[in-house]
């Protein structure tokens, strides 16, 4: 329930402030007063996309907060969803800065839009002429019947089952998609394969491979350079370790006359057994180095074959081929997996399709028990409004497996007696379109937890008697939701619990829009002036007095 609305800096509205009952509230004024900016106020904070060329004042930001009493209302759920702390006092609230950023914050916590909306529509229904032209869709024709007839659980659960219905045939198709792509690529990729496999690129280290090819390339020279390097290390007259013996042998008789001669004489020592296993080292690979042209061949033989692979899948090295061999060996094997799991898929999808089906049929059986149900009722409300010989008939065939189910239905009417029943949107005027969603709304009210509903000009096309039965009934209605009414009626007027008066105050600068709570005499004042213009003479006074009199006899009934 909407406990306080205030809006600030918002089209003509400079600040608002509205504290509703919690019954029926009506809103009158004249027209370009600022009632339909109210509304457009109002679904800023249910979610409404913004535009900075609707604030009041461009320099200031614009803030539109509502506080509602959600304590009889499970939506615990919706606020665990969406990581909110639950609070029975409830506040949204919506800012629109002048550069036209936009802001939303639920109990002064950031939220998205899509947090807000989904919030939104749990506390407040704005019903206006955009729903009296969705009457006519047949979406949301079976939307109403199936809360009518509380088919909601039934069609929540039917829609899960098609879902998953939908999902795996969206998955079947993928795969034999994946399928069919996979066996014509299928020979080419084994080729592939087969040539790395037989390539045995497990056995080689490429890099190993290059060094031997360039010793066996260079095995004459390398060894004529070891031999040379032998020579020098031990082999010849004057060679490295020779010296180095002798200067080992000069610092030894000197050694004891300084500690440092003494370490000198030890690093060289340790230089010289490192000399001679650097000789013994050189020898023999100077022993081992020979040339072998067919085994140089073989293995450049062997790195062609490699540097082939790497060039025909653009790989530096081998672990590139490596990497190319095992996803053709999974591409390779996935051809054979993919019709075992194709199968099993399939019969997932017809088990799926078959329980969807069952599904649908039951809840098809449960629509049609409505149908007549709700012919009934609502030709019933209709006649009381002015419309005798008003005929409904919910129009019923069979369609394919659809989100909503298989039925397809659409609500045929006539107000004219012996007339053949038509579509909406042939039949019915602007006035008979809102008495007849004003019905809907009547019947499903004790068939939907929604706080707050908030109509829109829905008497729109009536007057007199029937504009008095209208405000009954939304009397009746506001016993179980909180009803807020923008109307040019003054039968309407008369019916609220509580009368609101929006008017404009026109300053040196420009216009505002205001509001205000009417007492009892301002509503007689504003009742005659609705009757008769703006100069209401005395019947019409008696008019407003006797229209209200009509409000006390209803409460009191």
């Amino acid at each position: 329930m909407l406990v306080d609305l205030r809006i600030q800096n918002y089209a003509l509205i400079e600040q608002l402030e509205l504290r509703p009952s919690p019954l029926l509230n009506i809103i009158t004024g004249e027209t370009g007063a600022g009632k339909s900016i109210m509304l457009g106020a109002i679904g800023l904070l249910l979610g409404n996309r913004a535009d900075s060329r609707m604030l009041f004042n461009t320099e200031r930001k614009c803030v539109i907060e509502g506080q509602f009493d959600i304590s009889n209302y499970q939506l615990q759920d919706i606020f665990e969803s969406e990581d909110l702390d639950y609070d029975a006092q409830c506040i949204l609230r919506r800012e629109i800065s002048p550069s036209g950023k936009s802001r939303a914050f639920v109990n002064d916590t950031p939220v998205t839009l899509e947090a807000l909306r989904k919030l939104g529509a749990n506390l407040m229904d704005i019903h206006s002429q955009h729903d009296t032209l969705l009457l006519g869709d047949a979406v949301f024709q079976l939307n109403l019947l199936d809360l009518y007839g509380g088919l909601v659980p039934a069609r929540t659960q039917y829609g899960a089952a098609y879902r998953q219905y939908r999902k795996l045939e969206s998955d079947l198709k993928t795969l034999e998609d994946q399928s069919a792509q996979a066996s014509k690529e299928l020979d080419y990729n084994s080729f592939l394969l087969s040539e790395l496999e037989e390539a045995s690129l497990d056995k080689e280290d490429q890099d190993a491979l290059e060094q031997e090819v360039k010793q066996l390339e260079n095995a004459e020279e390398i060894k004529y350079k070891l031999g040379q390097a032998l020579h020098g290390l031990r082999d010849s007259e004057y060679c490295a370790t020779g010296n180095i013996k002798d200067a080992v042998v000069l610092l030894g008789q000197v050694s004891g006359y300084a500690d440092a001669f003494k370490e000198l004489k030890q690093r060289l020592d340790s230089c010289l057994i490192e000399l001679h296993d650097i000789a013994d080292e050189v020898e023999t690979a100077e022993r081992d180095t020979e040339g072998d042209p067919a085994r140089a061949e073989e293995l450049q033989a062997r790195l062609t074959v490699l540097y082939n692979l790497q060039r025909k899948h653009q790989r530096r090295d081998l672990t590139g081929l490596l990497a190319v061999r095992e996803e053709l060996r999974q591409k390779v094997g996935s051809v054979l997996n993919l019709d075992k799991e194709i199968s099993r898929l399939r019969n997932a999808c017809d088990t799926a399709l078959a329980q969807a089906t069952k599904q649908a049929a039951r809840l098809a059986e449960s629509r049609r028990k409505t149908f007549p149900l709700f012919e009934k009722e609502l030709s019933a409300l209709l006649a009381d409004l002015g419309m005798p010989h008003a005929r409904i008939v919910v129009e019923h065939k069979a369609g394919p497996l659809a989100a909503s189910g298989t039925d397809v239905i659409s609500i045929l009417f006539t107000a004219n007696k012996g007339a053949q029943p038509q579509t909406l949107s042939k039949a019915a005027s602007g006035g008979e379109f809102s008495r007849l969603m004003l019905c809907i709304k009547y019947m499903l009210a004790d068939k939907t937890a929604l706080p707050t509903i908030v109509f829109d000009e829905i008497d729109t096309g009536i007057s007199g008697e029937i504009a008095v039965k209208v405000g009954r009934m939304m009397q009746q209605m506001a016993h179980k939701h909180q009803l807020v009414a923008i109307s040019h009626l003054p039968q309407m007027a008369a019916a609220g619990d509580t009368h609101y008066f929006v008017y404009k105050e026109d300053r040196t600068d420009r216009t505002v829009s205001r509001i205000r709570q009417l007492s009892q005499d301002e509503r007689i004042k504003e009742i005659a002036h609705m009757i008769a213009g703006a100069k209401p003479s005395e019947n019409a006074y008696q008019s407003a007095r006797e229209l209200l009199a009509l409000r006390g006899e209803e409460v009191a009934g």
